[in-house]
């Protein structure tokens, strides 16, 4: 076992406790319903954290708020995005411990999850190398992803359902250079020259990281592919972000199409090749990537090279609490999950069937829209979740 696997390995198993009755839990059958989500919480710093009552609760109404819609919705697997990463798991283990196994609502009752799944990630990893171009190196504009530390905006898939952690598949340190066809702006083949040839030979793809996580169900195997790429802003004509999004989504899309088209992909620990054709899974994360307001300048938007994909149904989720919100849309506004329209997804196979499917964003009249009144209520970000049943063994 390498010394990633190890930690990874530890990393899963730091949280054994016992999972609930009410959704499909450890001895689900292979063909249980199985609720899997994403949820974005804004900023899940360890200071947010670290802050408890007298009891050693959690007390941040922020993350308070984030624990009630998870404990609402009950999802049996939950990719969470911007949680500090630390090696041993801990901060995904103080939100476990502080706020969703606690009470947050005299309705509801805690949930457990008793497996989490943590790796490390490219943000607020220095690079030494001015990568924004503001005059110095170091800056969180210059690390691997941006951030102002090593693990800021970090991930964690928190799951009620055991976690094959040895046969999980990282890919942070794929260099975006051996994309073929990749949109690097380096000044090659008519492209914008931003980075340096020097920046271009280190410069990573996943701004965060892109994740194949196994997850048992039963006596089969649900393959979690997460990530959260950089958002296509903040940057010049070069187009550096969102040239970057697109191709960290081309990733999954390649991932998922195998042969030719993947065989550039090598995760961190040097294994060659794509998801088994075979393979149930589903992509969560916040991608990033709106399917209406991205321009397409490459020839299509970033998200339609999954939506589009033969391999992948879209459930189309939806929630009312999209279609009051005063920012102006082009889409379906009760598709958004979030006020910049839809950026997180929860995106099954085509041989899971789909029980179901939404969005947490109560409508203003709703007495819990108060959970979603402001990025401090819980997140800037809306919980997706879907509902699949993995096909009986052959």
């Amino acid at each position: 076992m390498t010394a990633l696997h190890s930690t990874l390995v530890l990393a899963a198993l730091g949280l054994a406790a016992c999972a609930g009755p009410e959704t499909a839990g450890e001895d689900a059958d292979a063909n249980a319903d199985v609720r899997v989500a994403v949820f974005n919480v804004w900023e899940l710093r360890r200071d947010k954290l670290d802050r408890v009552d007298d009891a050693g609760r959690g007390a941040h109404p922020q993350l308070r708020g984030a624990a009630e819609i998870v404990q609402r919705v009950r999802p049996d697997v939950l990719l969470v995005n911007e949680i500090d990463f630390d090696a041993a798991g801990e901060n995904a283990r103080l939100f476990v411990d502080r706020y969703l196994r606690v009470v947050q609502h005299e309705s509801l009752a805690g949930i457990d999850y008793p497996h989490v799944f943590v790796a490390p990630v490219n943000t607020g990893v220095p690079t030494g190398l001015d990568l924004d171009r503001d005059g110095e190196a170091g800056g969180p504009g210059d690390a691997y992803g941006f951030g102002r530390y090593p693990g800021e905006y970090g991930m964690a898939l928190l799951s009620r359902l055991p976690i094959d952690a040895a046969g999980a598949r990282t890919f942070r340190t794929l260099l975006w250079r051996d994309v073929p066809g990749h949109l690097m702006p380096d000044g090659a083949g008519g492209r914008p020259a931003w980075y340096s040839p020097e920046e271009a030979a280190v410069l990573r793809l996943s701004s965060k990281s892109h994740w194949d996580v196994p997850v048992r169900v039963g006596a089969r195997t649900l393959h979690v592919l997460a990530a959260h790429p950089t958002p296509p802003a903040f940057d010049g004509e070069e187009d550096r972000n969102g040239r970057r999004n697109f191709d960290e989504i081309r990733l999954w899309a390649d991932y998922l199409s195998g042969g030719e088209a993947a065989s550039y992909l090598v995760d961190d620990e040097g294994r060659r090749g794509a998801l088994p054709p075979d393979a149930g899974f589903v992509i969560l994360g916040d991608l990033n990537a709106d399917p209406h307001n991205d321009e397409g300048v490459y020839g299509r938007t970033a998200v339609s090279q999954l939506l589009a994909h033969p391999r992948l149904r879209d459930p189309a989720p939806s929630a009312p609490g999209g279609v009051s919100e005063a920012r102006a849309y082009e889409g379906e506004k009760d598709r958004r999950t979030s006020s910049w329209g839809r950026l997180d997804y929860a995106l099954p196979g085509r041989d899971l069937e789909v029980r179901g499917a939404g969005v947490f964003w109560p409508a203003p009249e709703d007495p819990l829209h108060r959970l979603v009144a402001g990025e401090e209520a819980s997140s800037d970000h809306r919980l997706v979740w879907v509902d699949v049943a993995l096909p009986p063994e052959n």
